[in-house]
């Protein structure tokens, strides 16, 4: 097993490879998640755009949140940054509630890190993805 040759937090060393779990904590503690429910009257409100990352065969199987923009994972960064020439026309502005729907709400998280660093601090993921709105019983068609 490869280990990362980085300076550990110290800088002294190399540091420990991180496993999935771990990452996703680490990830997870830089911001507040959002619950279906709460999702939902944001987006109703005008006030949240929903990204839908999941992948064609998933959006064939389950269906899709209505309003919600479907965005390939590969496209995420370019499809959503303000200054971008591929934005979506919705992506404005840095201050933007960006919503990031997976599956379940792992890989999800892991896009939002990536969208943090573009600059758009009001990124978060759905607590539970696509399932869990289905399973609030929220709109899906």
């Amino acid at each position: 097993m490869a280990v990362s040759t980085a300076p550990g937090p110290t800088g002294r060393g190399p540091q420990p490879p991180l496993g999935i779990d771990e990452l996703l904590e680490r990830v997870r503690a830089g911001y507040e998640r959002i619950e279906p429910r709460e999702a939902y009257e944001a987006a109703r409100a005008g006030d949240a755009l929903l990204v839908d990352i999941r992948y064609a065969a998933l959006r064939e199987r389950d269906g899709l949140i209505p309003g919600a923009h479907v965005v390939e994972r590969n496209e995420l960064e370019w499809r959503l940054d303000p200054q971008g020439r591929h934005r979506l026309p919705e992506a404005t502005s840095h201050a933007l509630r960006i919503v990031v729907i997976c599956n379940e709400g792992y890989a999800s998280s892991l896009a939002v890190q990536s969208l943090h660093q573009l600059g758009l601090h009001r990124a978060t993921d759905l607590v539970g993805g696509f399932q869990a709105w289905r399973g609030a019983g929220l709109p899906v068609v």
